[in-house]
């Protein structure tokens, strides 16, 4: 069986993974978290596809607590 080479996920200037479309804010920032995708509950499948929103992770960073 081939193995498969160790890749690195992309990350941006910062050190950071890209964000997703789903995205409200980058990963890390303050007054944000890691939530459930809201269009694919958490599954990151819509079909047979990876979700467009979450980028097939089942997770988007959002705002939490609030005002």
């Amino acid at each position: 069986m081939p193995t498969q080479p160790n890749t690195v996920p992309p990350r941006d200037g910062a050190g950071n993974p890209p964000m997703k479309p789903g995205d409200e804010a980058p990963a890390g920032t303050p007054g944000t978290g890691e939530n459930i995708c809201p269009v694919c509950h958490g599954n990151g499948r819509i079909g047979g596809s990876a979700c467009a929103n979450c980028s097939g992770t089942g997770k988007v960073t959002t705002g939490i607590g609030g005002a």
